[in-house]
């Protein structure tokens, strides 16, 4: 007994030693950003070469070249090697320049809404940790940026995993009253969403960081909801949606990483959603747990129909994450999904990649990752998958503002 107590006190008690595990963590954790992001622990965007800003925009590369020679446009940076180079809000600059000149292939430069194109809002959901739902929003995001298009991110996950991607340490960037639950609170420190709205390095993406503050949601809503005497506006489900609409004409879509469990702000963000993403791993105790999650979903949004509301979604996909083709008992896994749920599952899945991981580790999406990195084969792989998926998404967007191919 007296050894058991004396390991006891070595150690100290359980709960000032997760605070400090905590302080320590999050001390190293501010540490490596500082020394990956100097000298302001900023993230910046790379630079993008002519041919891969052709590819974006669809402006040959004689013509991008051209233009630089002549100096017309925004001018590229030089390389050592006299490559020139562009940043994404040049690219967004050379977009308006030519929607701006060809008004009849604008939509093909400039692929903003247009009237009648409602605001697309995306829920990246799942409560089974593992299934890269982060991971997917991230890439997502930077895709549709990279597209040309306006993006709102919201990061609803206490973790706050899609704001240390965009650069921010929840417990250190991100103050009281300035996360998602600050537009969405019943009291009188209630702000509005652009309040909250911050500007990213990625051009076109704007982002509303998470911290733990955001469970406060989930405490105060059960008592909200006792109260008697609770005016109509203030019913949990729609507060994220009617926040959204302030700022609607501002984005062509927004997204809403969404917390690991089914509470008050999953509901809201499902009732909110346009499109809502399904991520799932190909393995049967991730399929068990996506049973429950579907299960408990459904008794949600009963609650929703029960208030006399109803859904508003274009689609429902699943997408297969962390997928290993050649792993059999997945393939296995992905058949029956695809028997089940038919169409509902995208045909392109997001496959496990040593690259994914890599550029995870230091808050990166494939897109952000520089030549040399890591080998260019990995790299090609995993980025044919993450664009195939992303393309399935954008699709689905584009059918249904009613555009054509």
């Amino acid at each position: 007994m007296s050894a058991v107590k004396s390991e006891k006190s070595r150690r100290g008690d359980p709960a000032d030693r997760i605070i400090r595990h905590a302080q320590m963590l999050s001390d190293h954790l501010q540490a490596r950003r500082e020394q990956m992001y100097p000298p302001h622990a900023q993230k910046s965007l790379r630079h993008f070469m002519t041919n891969e800003v052709s590819k974006l925009t669809t402006i040959p590369e004689s013509t991008l070249k051209l233009m630089s020679n002549e100096g017309r446009g925004p001018i590229p940076a030089r390389l050592e090697n006299n490559h020139r180079v562009y940043t994404l809000a040049q690219i967004n600059e050379l977009r308006v320049l030519f929607a701006e000149q060809r008004p009849g292939d604008a939509l093909r430069y400039l692929p903003h809404r247009r009237d009648g194109e409602h605001l697309q809002i995306l829920a990246v959901a799942n409560f089974k940790g593992g299934s890269a739902k982060t991971t997917t929003s991230a890439h997502l995001a930077h895709y549709l940026a990279l597209q040309g298009y306006r993006v709102l991110a919201i990061d609803l996950d206490p973790q706050a995993s899609l704001s240390a991607m965009f650069g921010a340490q929840p417990e250190i960037d991100v103050q009281h009253n300035e996360t998602i639950y600050a537009a969405l609170r019943y009291d009188d420190e209630r702000r509005p969403i652009t309040d909250v709205i911050r500007q990213t390095y990625f051009t076109g993406i704007d982002l509303i960081p998470g911290n733990i503050e955001v469970m406060e949601y989930e405490h105060e809503t059960p008592r909200v909801l006792a109260n008697s005497g609770v005016s109509s506006d203030s019913i949990f489900f729609e507060r994220l949606r009617l926040a959204l609409a302030e700022v609607e004409s501002d984005y062509d879509v927004v997204l809403l990483d969404t917390p690991p469990s089914l509470g008050f702000l999953t509901l809201g963000a499902i009732y909110a959603a346009t499109g809502l993403i399904v991520t799932v791993h190909p393995a049967m105790l991730d399929v068990m747990s996506m049973s429950q999650f579907l299960l408990m979903m459904g008794d949600l949004v009963s609650v929703i129909r029960d208030a006399g509301a109803s859904l508003h979604q274009d689609f429902l996909r699943y997408v297969v994450t962390r997928h290993d083709p050649m792993d059999q008992s997945q393939v296995h896994v992905v058949t029956m999904l695809r028997h089940l749920f038919v169409e509902d599952v995208l045909t392109s899945t997001a496959v496990e990649s040593t690259a994914i991981e890599t550029a995870g580790l230091a808050k990166r999406t494939l897109y952000e990752l520089e030549s040399g990195n890591i080998s260019a084969a990995t790299v090609k792989r995993a980025r044919e998958s993450i664009d195939a998926v992303n393309e399935q998404i954008l699709a689905m967007v584009s059918e249904a503002w009613g555009r054509t191919a």
